[in-house]
This record gives structure tokens, sequence and C-alpha cells, in this order.
């Protein structure tokens, strides 16, 4: 990685560790990004693990990337509910491409989505 890149990444994420974090309110833009249990940024795609009722595929969901000088952001939101019905909480996982997603390989991406922990199934 380029060094002059780094510098830059780590000083803008600790003037960001400074500020006090936005709270998120229904409503706001934040609050229709969808939760990920995980993020795996592999050579080909990026995988991003999601909640499931059984019906929850790849169509369901919406991305947006956006590139501001050499920070370039992703996030991904559910167009749609999963209409199935399951007695135990469930997780699915999802692959997009970095062709799909508009990004070149190895370029750095800031992921905005939250994380959560799994609790596995029925938790």
């Amino acid at each position: 990685m380029n060094r002059r890149i780094f510098t830059l990444a780590a000083l803008a994420l600790a003037g960001c560790a400074t500020q006090t974090p936005p709270t998120v309110t229904p409503g706001e833009p934040l609050a229709e990004l969808e939760p990920l249990y995980r993020a795996d940024a592999g050579r080909e795609a990026l995988t991003i693990s999601v909640a499931s009722n059984g019906c929850t595929a790849k169509t369901d969901f919406v991305f947006h990337v956006e590139t501001r000088g050499q920070a370039t952001t992703l996030a991904f939101a559910r167009k749609r509910l999963d209409p199935c019905k399951s007695f135990a909480m469930g997780k699915t996982e999802l692959s997009f491409t970095w062709a799909e997603l508009g990004v070149a390989p190895r370029t750095p991406v800031f992921l905005l989505n939250p994380l959560l922990g799994w609790t596995g199934p029925g938790s």
C-alpha cells in the first residue's frame, strides 16, 4: 500500500475517532443500511452475511459505491423484506464480484454498513 494513502487514511480515521459517533434514528439515511454479520473481501468478490428467513436472495439487495478522491465507500441496503416464515433466526451469504460493484480489485473500500455479532439460530 502506498505510504501516502496509508497516512491519509490514518489521519481520517484518527479524526473520526475523536468525534462523537453519529446517532442513528429511524428515518435517517444510515438507518436504511442492512446490518451485516460478516464481510469478506476476497480476490474476486466481496461476500457479505445477512439475516435471512430462508428466502433472501442477492436480487433483494442494492448497493451504492461512491469514490471521492482516493476514498471509496460502499453500502448495502435491502430492497424488499424476506417474506418466508422461519422458526429460527437464520443468515445467508451473498457474493458480489468487484466488477459488479464497479470497484477495481485490491482497491481499499470503506464499508458503511453496521456489523452485528451472530448469536446463532433461535437466539
